[in-house]
């Protein structure tokens, strides 16, 4: 041991308290030293990921949450990256995989913080990507739920009412599709086509097993609608379950429904042509 060495020692053992603010010192050194890096490896993921370079995006981005376990965003990018080279109905095992990453690294982000809307979002989407191809309704459903925790969170917010009556549309359309089905494969000589009515025995079961759920899926778009007038989508949507509630509906009543359900084709219709014309003027 060299001189300085052996002096610096004693003088720690006689200043303790110096000893640890020191000591304390080079902890944070090394904490902002990792939260830097955690930084540099989030920016650079984020460039990754905006350039469609989705596996560099995903390993600076577990680099980043390695690093700086704190950083929410990295979690956040990380789930996203996941859930942007998810292919939705592609069958591959390796598909699934990063779809069920995705869904893992989303829920991870509400592990620290329960509140997160950007995870409620990203686990709504990605589970209704991925209960079509298989059809799996218990995906649908859970991604309903994580838009309805959006919509207890804020409900300003128009995109998960729509998502709610865009799930609850899409379920009673596969029942009505089964039903449908089922009935010609029993009355091959007496088939029903997509535009038909539904026989009155087999409307009176979809309303009794459905009825409600559909009711739903316009209260949500309605309301879609109410908080954003020229939500398009959510008008379109409309459009489908005014003709779900034609096909529900007696003889009397279907022909103005339907009716109503061309003229929000044509708002639609209006809306992208508005669009178009503003997004042509801004060059």
């Amino acid at each position: 041991m060299n001189e300085n060495s052996a002096s610096l020692r004693g003088f720690l053992r006689r200043w303790p308290l110096l000893a640890f603010v020191l000591l304390l010192a080079a902890s944070f050194g090394l904490s902002g030293c990792t939260k830097l890096r955690a930084r540099d490896q989030l920016n650079k993921g984020v460039a990754n990921f905006r350039d469609g370079h989705y596996d560099a995006a995903i390993e600076n981005f577990k680099q980043s949450k390695d690093a700086d376990p704190d950083l929410l965003n990295a979690r956040i990018y990380l789930a996203t990256a996941y859930a942007a080279q998810y292919i939705p109905g592609a069958p591959s095992d390796e598909n699934v995989r990063v779809g069920e990453q995705a869904v893992s690294e989303f829920q991870d982000v509400l592990t620290h913080d329960a509140s997160n809307i950007s995870a409620f979002d990203g686990l709504g989407s990605i589970l209704y990507s991925m209960a079509g191809t298989p059809f799996q309704p218990e995906k649908y459903e859970e991604a309903k739920k994580y838009h309805q925790k959006h919509i207890s969170l804020s409900p300003s917010d128009a995109d998960p009412y729509y998502w709610v009556g865009v799930i609850d549309w899409t379920l009673a359309r596969r029942a009505n599709d089964e039903l449908r089905q089922e009935y010609n494969v029993a009355n091959p000589k007496k088939q029903i086509k997509d535009p038909d009515p539904l026989p009155d025995k087999l409307r009176a079961q979809f309303i009794e097993q459905n009825g409600a759920m559909v009711d739903e899926a316009m209260q949500m778009l309605d309301k879609a609608e109410q908080v954003r007038p020229d939500y398009a989508d959510a008008i379109a949507y409309k459009s489908l379950v005014l003709r779900m509630k034609a096909d529900m509906s007696d003889s009397n009543t279907r022909a103005s429904l339907e009716k109503q359900a061309d003229d929000l084709l044509d708002r639609v219709k209006t809306i992208k042509q508005k669009e178009a014309a503003e997004k042509a003027a801004k060059g």
